[in-house]
């Protein structure tokens, strides 16, 4: 794997980044950052007398998608998808509501469509790897996200998608990889609140919450980012992480050692003592 400098079991959480209109197409139909934005919902724009502008097809379907009507939104851009098949947005966004209703076999098809109009649709690569990543083909998945990566470097949630691709396949030091990386573009990434209105997806479960906690405390302290490590190392030790102890021989967290945050979360938990 590429080496990148510098995230629970339920259901799968999509977070979800800035929406692009079908005008904004570039070269690589790709959002700009990795931070997760809420979508800016479509309203009358007046024009310059007072006559409001009506609203397109695109637009309409947009806000179906922000109210979380899903399925009269797939319908929405499956006719704009069928009216306009080279517009990779539109079958994009096709897969996002149709993968919202946990049709993945449709979802999959979808973006693949819009991978085959625009080979360098980063969001759409990286929409794939997460249909790979809920079946659990965490190899096929981590494929896709480096597919995405290779369009474009400079997304904090492909390299975010990578490390938990990574970590479903237990390849632990690559996984920390994938997130210092992604922390490095964006060290509020696991920071954003989550949004169901986008073009690019952001699966955040995990099987093993407690190592997966503790990874992130580690890269946050190779980092220098002690408060946001204590934190993680706080929630590793609620999910009972086993080898939390590692913290004492890990040269990651030497500086945090002599810390009375650090020496709080590895002591061991009082027990109530029996009366006589």
């Amino acid at each position: 794997m590429t080496h990148y400098g510098m995230a629970v079991p339920a259901a799968v959480l999509l977070v979800s980044l800035s929406i692009p209109s079908a005008g904004q197409v570039t070269d690589d139909t790709s959002t700009t950052s990795g931070f997760v934005a809420p979508m800016q919902t479509p309203v009358q724009v007046t024009a310059p007398a007072s006559a409001p502008r009506q609203l397109t097809q695109e637009e309409l379907a947009d806000i179906l998608m922000a109210r979380k009507d899903y399925r009269e939104a797939a319908f929405s851009y499956k006719r704009l998808a069928d009216e306009n098949p080279r517009n990779a947005i539109y079958w994009n966004k096709l897969g996002i509501a149709l993968h919202q209703q946990s049709e993945l076999t449709s979802a999959l098809k979808s973006y693949q469509q819009a991978v085959k109009v625009n080979p360098k649709y980063a969001d759409a690569q990286n929409n794939i790897g997460t249909i790979w990543y809920q079946r659990k083909k965490f190899g096929k998945a981590i494929r896709a996200y480096e597919r995405a990566i290779k369009i474009r470097n400079d997304m904090a949630v492909l390299y975010s998608n990578l490390g938990y691709a990574y970590f479903g396949e237990k390849k632990y030091e690559e996984s920390m990889l994938a997130f210092r990386h992604a922390l490095v573009i964006d060290p509020q990434l696991f920071e954003h609140g989550s949004s169901r209105a986008g073009s690019i997806l952001q699966d955040r479960s995990v099987s093993d919450r407690g190592r997966f906690y503790f990874l992130l405390a580690k890269s946050f302290a190779e980092a220098g980012n002690f408060e946001r490590s204590l934190i993680y190392l706080r929630k590793a030790k609620e999910e009972g992480f086993a080898s939390l102890n590692q913290v004492k021989s890990d040269p990651s967290f030497s500086a945090m050692l002599k810390l009375s945050e650090t020496q709080e979360i590895l002591a061991p938990k009082a027990t109530d003592s029996t009366l006589p």
